[in-house]
């Protein structure tokens, strides 16, 4: 594929996909039916999972980034926080996470084999199943369309935008946003959280995840979650 097929194929998912967002009046299962999974977790699973999700991008934050995560940018954030929810947090995963045992934590997922099998299997562009993906892909074959509006957002939740030749992921963690610059340095991981009132007020629009930014596609959810 040439660069300029490679370019014109990614823009043209971008527009399926804003269009899709921006189509209020389509029903949602319309939206949702190339994402949604054979298997998905409960009502209860999810909550536990997105109660993990939050606690392993805090670790990130609070102590570094661990030195299981390998590829370092937006979408490598979220892929590595949902493998490791996904996993079983014995007390050898919370020493090497850094997370005390004595603190409250969420409860255990207790996945059956087939749900246990969703732990680094991303559906690629093409459909075809392995362990990364891109934040595009991430978005249009593995997750559904919540809303524009960021009221509808749930923590574990992922802002994405499209700016032109570069898509980016945010994680909604409640009151803060957590994402990952996609740049590293011996000074600087990369990693950073935002107040969700100085994302709305951004100096930089392109940012500022509202109904009325053009580069800011909506909110997405996990499609393997109830």
């Amino acid at each position: 594929m040439t660069l300029w097929h490679g370019r014109h194929a990614r823009r043209a998912a971008l527009r399926s996909l804003a269009a899709c967002a921006a189509t209020v009046a389509m029903p949602a299962w319309a939206l949702r039916a190339a994402a949604d999974p054979q298997v998905q977790l409960s009502q209860a699973q999810s909550r536990a999972f997105q109660a993990w999700m939050l606690r392993i991008v805090n670790a990130q934050i609070e102590r570094g980034p661990s030195p299981r995560w390998t590829h370092r940018d937006c979408a490598g954030l979220v892929r590595f926080a949902v493998n490791e929810a996904l996993t079983v947090h014995d007390a050898k995963w919370l020493h090497a996470n850094g997370i005390a045992s004595d603190r409250r934590l969420p409860p255990e997922l207790e996945l059956s084999a087939s749900q246990a099998a969703l732990r680094n299997r991303w559906v690629q562009t093409g459909g075809s199943i392995g362990h990364f993906v891109t934040a595009l892909a991430l978005v249009q074959h593995n997750s559904r369309f919540i809303a524009r509006e960021i009221s509808q957002a749930l923590p574990g939740d992922l802002l994405f935008f499209d700016q032109g030749d570069e898509q980016h992921l945010m994680v909604w963690m409640g009151a803060r946003i957590a994402y990952h610059t996609g740049t590293v340095t011996p000074d600087d991981n990369g990693l950073r959280t935002v107040d969700i009132k100085e994302l709305t007020s951004w100096k930089d629009t392109r940012w500022q995840p509202v109904v009325n930014n053009p580069n800011f596609a909506g909110v997405f959810r996990l499609a393997f979650l109830s």
